[in-house]
């Protein structure tokens, strides 16, 4: 088998970055990243519906070595995967990739100090597995199983499986869903279509933003690149965290400046109350973004609807509401949410144990009590991704820098046996209803210390990247 110092799951924008670390911090270490699809790109790739576009500003979900340049700091998807493909052609890190190597099982071995990979294709062996898969199922999204949808003689298209050759020219579409999926796909879809009908259970909360940051451009006007592209993203890093704190501390003041923002933007045809009135608190679950208030220009113009309600059954001829109200459709596209794997679905097993991640606690956001030498890398729910994927890179690399001064092989946190006896909390936080359904699979945060997920980019940087790396947890052999 071939060995390699580090192994990287996924090629996606948390496997890039990773890589960049790597070799600019471990350049002695060789590495591979295992990539289960044919392409690179990750979610950036797989996601090909109308309007796909990020919800985080590019400027700090893109890579902090590599400014992102483009004049929208929004950004659609194709220019994001044309921008994970000019950075990893740009470092060499295309070279490390080896495309259909679908990671189905790692052991590890104490005797050995090294993992054995297990690929769809082949096996490898490793010092360290860094799994930068994210936590979503690339396979298939979150089906419902609604009553007579087989009597429907339309189409039902789920976004995560979007036909490359789907045409809803002059259709009657009804997306159902109220988060950051059908945010986006009604107004990309409005104005091509008939009409587009967005249903909802329940409102989410929706902000909207320029996709162009003005102030970004006056930066980038005066300023070298790489110095205008610092102070973009402490900007944007220092608001986003302010206005996080201050709406989950303030959630009634929230909501009456979410909703009376919305307000100004509706036609008097559409109420806030209760088409965009949550029933929880802001940022109990992640905020949607709409740029340029694309969303309410298309409710205003009249290409687009909303309506609050609950679905009785499939009809032929489109949906019968719990109200009683018909919706007549040509395409039904089920916007209903992800579902979420922890650590890629790998199966995990340590001295021949198995390990259930759902059973572990995570150490600093990344690594699994008790599991030596692997680290998993997920992002902020409350930032942009990247923020929290880029510090964990740093902070992997800090290890296998420890481990090489020390004369050391093996590194594993290991949590205070009395912390078991805490609640269940998932290590991702917040209501979702993706996130609620994987609540028994994924890893736990503790109550306390490195074991729980903050989510504070400013407070993760000087603890990932300044904090002695020997604190007493983890531990060195």
């Amino acid at each position: 088998m071939e060995h390699y110092d580090v192994l990287v799951v996924g090629a996606g924008l948390s496997g890039i970055g990773a890589a960049y670390r790597l070799q600019t911090r471990c350049p002695e270490r060789t590495y591979a990243i295992l990539e289960a699809r044919e392409t690179l790109g990750g979610t950036w790739d797989l996601f090909r519906y109308p309007g796909v576009r990020s919800d985080s500003d590019m400027f700090t979900l893109g890579f902090p070595f590599h400014p992102w340049k483009a004049a929208k700091a929004i950004a659609d998807g194709p220019s994001i995967l044309s921008y994970l493909h000019e950075t990893a052609a740009k470092y060499g890190i295309d070279k490390h990739i080896r495309y259909g190597e679908r990671v189905v099982r790692a052991s590890w071995s104490s005797a050995d100090a090294r993992w054995t990979v297990h690929t769809s294709a082949t096996s490898y062996t490793c010092s360290f597995l860094y799994v930068c898969s994210g936590y979503y199922d690339y396979d298939s999204g979150h089906v419902v199983d609604f009553v007579g949808q087989d009597e429907f003689e339309g189409q039902v298209v789920h976004p995560q499986h979007w036909p490359a050759d789907l045409d809803y020219t002059g259709k009657r579409v009804v997306v159902v869903g109220s988060g950051a999926t059908a945010v986006t796909l009604v107004p990309a879809m409005a104005g091509t279509a008939e009409h587009v009908t967005m249903l909802q259970r329940s409102p989410s909360y929706v902000a909207s933003r320029p996709a162009v940051d003005a102030f970004s451009d006056r930066i980038r006007a005066v300023l070298p690149e790489n110095a205008a592209h610092r102070v973009i993203r402490g900007k944007n890093v220092a608001l986003s965290t302010l206005f996080y704190n201050a709406f989950r501390r303030f959630p009634a003041h929230a909501a009456w400046l979410l909703n009376s923002t919305v307000a100004k933007q509706l036609p008097d045809s559409i109420p806030v109350d209760p088409h965009f009135t949550p029933r929880y608190k802001p940022w109990d679950e992640r905020l949607c973004l709409v740029p340029d208030a694309d969303l309410f220009e298309a409710l205003r113009n009249g290409s687009a609807s909303v309506v609050t309600d609950e679905i009785d059954r499939f009809t032929p001829s489109g949906l019968l509401l719990r109200s009683g109200q018909k919706l007549e459709a040509d395409l039904v596209v089920t916007a209903t949410g992800l579902r979420m794997v922890a650590l890629g679905n790998i199966n995990l097993t340590v001295d021949g144990r198995t390990v259930n991640p759902a059973d572990r606690f995570v150490y600093k956001g990344m690594m699994l009590d008790g599991v030596p030498n692997l680290a998993w890398c997920i992002g902020y729910t409350n930032n942009s991704w990247t923020l929290r994927s880029d510090l964990t890179s740093q902070y992997v690399c800090r290890l296998l820098n420890h481990l090489t001064t020390t004369g050391t092989h093996t590194c594993r946190a290991d949590v205070d046996p009395t912390d078991y006896d805490t609640p269940r909390r998932p290590v991702v936080d917040l209501t979702s209803g993706y996130i609620r359904r994987a609540a028994n699979i994924l890893p736990r945060q503790g109550p306390h210390g490195p074991w729980r997920l903050r989510q504070n980019y400013p407070r993760d940087l000087l603890t990932l990247r300044f904090s002695p790396v020997e604190d007493g947890i983890m531990h060195f052999s």
